[in-house]
C-alpha cells in the first residue's frame, strides 16, 4: 500500500520522508530543543519518527511555523472542531524550513464593505496556517470610517454607515470598538501576526469629512455644506484640507491608533488623492504659498510629514503607497508599490524599504476567470491562480545591489466587490495559498507541482469551511448586488 501524500503549503525548504507512522493525540508530549541560528528566527526543523515529534527552533515564532507545518502533516479530518479519533497518523519525516521574506503580507478591506469580528478572527486562523506574518488593516474610506476614535465620536457615529451602496437602497455599515481592536491585535498576536492599521489621508477621506464638515474644503462651492459617507465606489474628489486644525485632528486620532496598535508600523495612505479641491481653494493656494510650497504633489508630502513626524515620535515607521514618491519622503518611511514595480524601484534608489503588491498580480479583488457569473472587479484582466503563483516579490529591473531593500510583499483583497464573508472565502483562497508560497518558499517554483499538493490542501479547506474557489471554475452561486454594480459602473 501506497503512503500518503505529504502536502504542506507553503512549500519547506527540504522535506525527507521517512518509511514509519507515528500516532499523535492531543496530549502527545513535542520534545523543543534550540534551532538552527543560521536559519533565522522564524526557521525551525521539524523531525517525526518512532520517537516522536521534535521541534527545533530558537524563537516563539518559529515554533509557532512548526506547529502549523505539523497540523497540515495531520490528516485533513484532524483540522475538524469535534467528531474524530484520539490519536492520528503522522508521517516519519524531517522537515527543515524558513522564510524568504520578512513581510508576508494580506490587505484586508473592512471600510467598503465591513466585516464582523468573528470573521476578523477567522481570516487570522487562515492566515496563520500559511504562514503570513502581516494582517495590513485598510480602515478607513469614503465609504466608511471603522474604527472607534474615543475623541471624535462622530468618526463613528456619522461616518461608519452609509445610506446606500450605489442604489441599491440599503443602508450599510458597522465599526469596531477600542475592545473589539485590543481584541483582534491580541488574537493576531498570539499566531505571531502583525496588525498594520491603515488611516488613510489625505484622500479617501468622505466619511471623515461627512462626520467633521470642518476637515473639509469648504470654500471649493462643489465641496461647501454638508457632505455624506459616498455611495459609490471609485476615486471621490473630496479629500482633507491642509490646515494646522485639520493636521491636529488626525495627529489626535493617530494618538489613539498608536494606544490601540502596538506593532511597528502605521499606514498613512496618500494613494489618490485628487488635487482639484486644492487648486480650486483660494485657502489651500494660500497655504501653500505661507508654506514655500511650489506644487499641489508637495503641499500633499508636507501634509503627510506632520503626520509622519507625530507618529514617528511614538516611536513607530510609515507605510505609504507609490504615490508619496511623488514628493519628498519621510524618513524611514517604507513604500508598497502597487501601480506596478517601478515604485519599489525608486523608492530603493532613494535608500526606502520597500514592498510589492503590483496590482496586476496580487489584487485579489479581481476577478479569477472570465467566466460568467465571476465575482470580482470587472474592469481588470482576471488573475489567475497560475498567474498568482508566477508573481516574483523582486523586480527584474531591481538592482542587485538594492534587492535587500525589498522586505516582502502584500496580497490585496480590497472589498468593493466583496459584499459578504463567503466572496471574501471565494476571492482570497486558493491564491492566497499560491501567494504563501511566493513570499515564504524559494524563488524557484513549479506551478504544476504546486497544483499536486494543493489538491489535496483544499481537504484542508474543506475541514475549516472555507468557500474557496474551486480549481474546475466558479461555484454555483452568484452575489446579484456585485452583478448589478459591474452593470452600474460599465454605463
Amino acid at each position: 500500500m501506497d503512503a500518503p501524500e505529504i502536502s504542506v503549503i507553503p512549500k519547506p525548504l527540504l522535506l525527507e520522508r521517512g518509511s514509519g507512522e507515528f500516532r499523535f493525540g492531543s496530549h502527545t508530549p513535542v520534545t523543543l530543543r534550540n534551532g538552527l541560528p543560521e536559519l533565522g528566527p522564524e526557521g525551525y526543523r521539524l523531525t517525526v519518527d518512532a520517537d516522536g515529534v521534535t521541534f527545533e527552533a530558537d524563537t516563539p515564532a518559529a515554533v509557532f511555523h512548526a506547529e502549523q507545518t505539523l497540523r497540515q502533516l495531520l490528516p485533513p479530518a484532524a483540522l475538524r472542531e469535534a467528531g474524530g479519533p484520539d490519536t492520528w497518523p503522522l508521517p516519519h519525516v524531517q522537515i527543515i524550513d524558513a522564510p524568504r521574506f520578512r513581510w508576508r503580507g494580506v490587505l484586508l478591506d473592512v471600510a467598503r464593505h465591513f466585516l464582523p469580528k468573528r470573521e476578523v478572527l477567522r481570516f487570522l486562523d487562515l492566515m496563520a496556517l500559511h504562514k503570513l506574518n502581516v494582517l495590513h488593516w485598510h480602515l478607513t474610506e469614503d465609504q466608511g470610517w471603522r474604527v472607534e476614535i474615543k475623541r471624535y465620536p462622530r468618526l463613528t457615529e456619522v461616518g461608519s454607515w452609509r445610506r446606500e451602496t450605489l442604489g441599491d437602497g440599503r443602508p450599510h455599515g458597522g465599526f469596531y470598538t477600542q475592545d473589539d481592536i485590543r481584541e483582534i491585535v491580541a488574537y493576531a498576536a498570539e499566531r505571531h501576526i502583525t496588525v498594520v492599521p491603515e488611516i488613510d489621508v489625505p484622500g479617501h477621506s468622505t466619511a471623515a469629512i461627512a462626520a467633521y464638515p470642518e476637515l473639509g474644503n469648504q470654500d471649493v462651492p462643489a465641496a461647501a455644506g454638508p457632505r455624506e459617507v459616498w455611495t459609490r465606489f471609485g476615486i471621490a474628489t473630496t479629500v482633507l484640507n491642509v490646515e494646522d486644525a485639520t493636521v491636529a485632528f488626525y495627529q489626535n486620532v493617530m494618538d489613539e491608533i498608536c494606544d490601540l496598535f502596538p506593532g511597528d508600523y502605521i499606514c498613512l495612505g496618500g494613494d489618490e488623492c485628487p488635487k482639484e479641491e486644492w487648486k480650486a481653494s483660494a485657502r489651500a493656494q494660500q497655504r501653500k504659498a505661507e508654506l514655500g510650497l511650489s506644487t499641489e504633489e508637495d503641499l500633499q508630502a508636507w501634509f503627510l510629514h506632520q503626520i509622519s513626524a507625530h507618529v514617528a515620535a511614538k516611536g513607530r515607521k510609515l507605510l505609504g503607497w507609490d504615490e508619496i514618491l511623488e514628493g519628498a519622503l519621510f524618513p524611514g518611511t517604507v513604500v508598497s508599490s502597487w501601480r506596478g514595480t517601478e515604485g519599489a524601484v525608486e523608492a530603493a534608489r532613494r535608500g526606502h524599504d520597500t514592498l510589492t503588491s503590483p496590482c496586476t498580480w496580487v489584487y485579489f479583488d479581481y476577478r479569477q476567470s472570465d467566466a460568467p457569473g465571476e465575482p470580482g472587479a470587472p474592469w481588470a484582466a482576471p488573475t489567475t491562480l497560475e498567474r498568482a503563483y508566477a508573481f516574483e516579490p523582486v523586480p527584474e529591473d531591481m538592482p542587485s545591489d538594492l534587492a535587500s531593500h525589498v522586505i516582502g510583499s502584500e496580497a490585496t483583497l480590497w472589498s468593493e466587490y466583496m459584499p459578504s464573508p463567503r466572496v471574501v472565502d471565494y476571492q482570497a483562497w486558493p491564491r492566497l495559498c499560491a501567494f504563501s508560497e511566493t513570499v515564504w518558499s524559494g524563488a524557484e517554483r513549479d506551478y504544476d507541482e504546486f497544483r499536486g499538493r494543493l489538491v489535496k490542501h483544499l481537504e484542508r479547506l474543506d475541514a475549516l469551511g472555507v468557500e474557496y474557489r474551486p480549481l474546475e471554475g466558479p461555484r454555483p452561486w452568484q452575489e446579484q448586488p456585485a452583478a448589478r454594480w459591474r452593470a452600474e459602473e460599465a454605463e
